[in-house]
């Protein structure tokens, strides 16, 4: 177990920083105060979020790690061990897979393009796709902001989450068999009408990706965003199925109560590709979402159209790309939250980018591990002031089969 704090003297590194779903449904958000700026946060409390995490761990999952970096100090927080078979303790170093928050590199790509006049947020996916999608009306814009009404093939494919798992973790997807799954079911709304969570959507955004730059999404993310940010432990390693280096093992819980848990570290991530299967470390996505909210990866512009946000629930509010959590002390933070089998994340930043967040606990396929690591937001930006959760706060969903709760 470890809590350190790091000056920034001491720390090569950087600043900034998500895989959630929520209720189908939702309305236009309306415009609220304007959020406090980083500076005048209070002190992060360590002690509330050791806090948290040993509550991840005591609810099931073998590691969990907290990374908070202000700009001039780093703040390290570690329970529980990265490798249930060495013991080898979690280190906020270790590498993981970061789920959704893939969302977000896919989502910044896509506007750079927009920024280079070859994409149209407003233009139809089909424009640039043609006949990929049975309706014109859907646009790049309802795409990015889950909107479309696509039907989301993760609600059969991990119905049942071990046997769903085992049958594609080595399996490599087309993007289009992925889009095929999803038009077998009838659309959720109508384009535009609803927020819907739905990973086929950012598969469509790996497509028009590929179609757009002429070059795989792996190319595009590694020459436009991780080697401009100098993210040295970000991958995209589709379709190998190992994490290179120091990494935290990732263990998918069981749904019969009581059964082992399966290492599920090992795996294509196939079945996400530019929805979910970036690999990344604490530090990393702290620099990209800080360098994200600052205007370093697109122009203001697209910033503003990333921050377009509808509102999900009570706490939750969705952009491009992007989500936008408000917490009980009146601060709200951007970022994204990310599942993949054997890992949640929780990666934000300020609006200002001056203080980020990365949170893992290396289980999933449990609400309840879930929902407890998602108490390291307030701990990190509220400081003491952070409220307990209340009965009445919404309970976190997964992005992995949003349709289907998990309640282990």
């Amino acid at each position: 177990m470890v809590s350190a704090k790091v000056s920034r003297s001491a720390v090569l590194g950087a600043v900034a920083l998500s895989l959630l779903a929520v209720p189908a449904q939702a309305a236009p958000m309306k415009a609220g105060a304007e959020p406090r700026p980083a500076a005048a946060l209070p002190a992060p409390d360590t002690a509330g979020m050791a806090a948290v995490l040993n509550s991840v761990v005591a609810t099931g999952a073998p590691g969990a790690m907290a990374r908070i970096d202000d700009g001039t100090t780093v703040y390290k927080t570690t329970r529980g061990v990265a490798d249930r078979t060495t013991r080898r303790a979690i280190t906020t170093g270790d590498r993981f897979r970061v789920g959704s928050v893939t969302k977000t590199f896919s989502a910044v790509v896509l506007l750079q393009l927009v920024d280079e006049g070859k994409l149209a947020l407003d233009a139809p996916v089909n424009r640039y796709l043609p006949g990929l999608l049975p309706d014109d009306r859907i646009t790049v814009r309802h795409v990015l902001s889950h909107r479309s009404g696509l039907y989301d093939y993760t609600n059969d494919m991990f119905a049942s989450s071990v046997s769903g798992f085992e049958a594609v973790r080595n399996k490599v997807f087309t993007y289009r068999q992925l889009v095929n799954l999803s038009l077998k079911k009838p659309r959720t709304n109508a384009p535009g009408a609803l927020y819907s969570y739905s990973n086929t959507n950012f598969v469509v955004a790996g497509m028009l990706i590929e179609k757009l730059t002429g070059h795989s999404v792996r190319t595009a993310y590694e020459n436009r965003v991780f080697k401009p940010l100098k993210l040295r432990d970000t991958f995209y390693v589709h379709p190998d199925t190992k994490i290179p280096g120091q990494h935290a093992n990732g263990y998918l819980t069981a749904d019969e109560a009581g059964a082992k848990p399966v290492d599920a570290t090992d795996q294509t991530v196939s079945w996400a590709q530019s929805a979910g299967a970036i690999v990344s470390t604490a530090q990393d996505l702290d620099t990209f979402y800080s360098a994200l909210v600052r205007g370093k990866l697109t122009s203001a512009a697209r910033l503003a159209e990333m921050e377009r946000f509808t509102r999900v629930n009570a706490t939750t509010s969705y952009g491009l790309g992007l989500r936008r959590r408000d917490l009980s002390c009146g601060i709200s933070v951007y970022g994204h939250t990310g599942a993949v089998q054997g890992y949640y994340t929780y990666a934000f930043t300020t609006k200002d980018g001056k203080r980020s967040l990365t949170a893992l606990a290396n289980a999933s396929n449990s609400s309840a591990v879930l929902n407890t690591l998602a108490g390291a937001l307030e701990p990190a930006f509220c400081g003491k002031r952070a409220a307990t959760r209340s009965a009445g706060t919404p309970l976190e969903r997964e992005d992995i089969a949003p349709a289907a709760p998990r309640e282990q």
